[in-house]
């Protein structure tokens, strides 16, 4: 990064003595010009779409929406700065990917040298947000909603109320109540966020949810289909076949 422009930094905490302590420390780098403070995630994430900042420093835990869903929405085109109260797991996902933090509480010394990280990583790849989140996960907790932007719309979607998910390029369509919501992840990857005693990949572009299976029909010679309780009809692998027949089978 260049010091002969300003850098543009947004700050999101929803702890006003946090977002206090963190413009006093900004206030000591000339280059670097605060242009919006938020107090949550939807805040964080009307922000920085429409302010485009060079640094966001973006706590992990809060209401609404926390750190991980406000980078799910928002992405990784800035350099980001986490800020989080001891979270073993969270630790564990930053170290792993290699991602700048701060734990809290903080002193001078260690925001500077988070600071000084950060600038010098501002045009490195950075991990997937859902990458992130699932490192960060403990073992054996699923995601219990999905959180999709539609524009300048956040939707959530408790994952209870999702029909199924199917892939489509780098994308994944989420089926809920009847609507689809584009989002940019892959299949593999909520796949992994979905809790396995509830959802199955069926077919490499499908995930279903379980109880939303009426019944399997064969479809064409070698083929089969799954049909919904809505009359949605999604077509099933062997594999998937062979897993789902697994699944019904030790509910019956």
């Amino acid at each position: 990064m260049s010091v002969e422009k300003k850098l543009t930094a947004v700050i999101v905490d929803d702890e006003e003595l946090a977002r206090a302590v963190l413009r006093e420390m900004l206030s000591h780098h000339a280059d670097i010009e605060v242009t919006a403070e938020c107090a949550n995630g939807f805040e964080a994430v009307k922000a920085v779409s429409e302010r485009k900042p060079d640094l966001l420093f973006l706590d992990i835990q809060m209401p609404k929406l926390d750190g991980f869903e406000v980078l799910e929405l928002i992405g990784t085109d800035m350099a980001i700065v986490f800020a989080t109260a001891y979270d073993q797991y969270a630790l564990r996902a930053f170290e792993v990917h290699a991602v700048d933090y701060l734990l809290k509480p903080y002193g001078a010394d260690r925001f500077e040298a988070a600071l000084a990280r950060a600038r010098e990583r501002a045009g490195e790849k950075k991990p997937a947000p859902a990458e992130l989140r699932a490192s960060a996960t403990p073992p054996g907790q699923f995601a219990d909603r999905i959180v999709v932007r539609d524009g300048a719309n956040v939707h959530i979607i408790p994952t209870a109320k999702l029909d199924f998910v199917e892939a489509q390029d780098d994308y994944i369509a989420i089926a809920s109540k009847g609507a689809k919501h584009l989002k940019q992840q892959t299949i593999s990857s909520i796949e992994t966020a979905l809790d396995p005693k509830q959802f199955l990949r069926i077919h490499r572009s499908y995930i279903v949810n379980l109880e939303r299976v009426a019944k399997v029909e064969p479809y064409g010679k070698d083929s089969k289909v799954a049909i919904l309780s809505d009359g949605t009809k999604l077509p099933v692998s062997r594999a998937g076949y062979a897993r789902l027949r697994e699944v019904l089978d030790g509910k019956a």
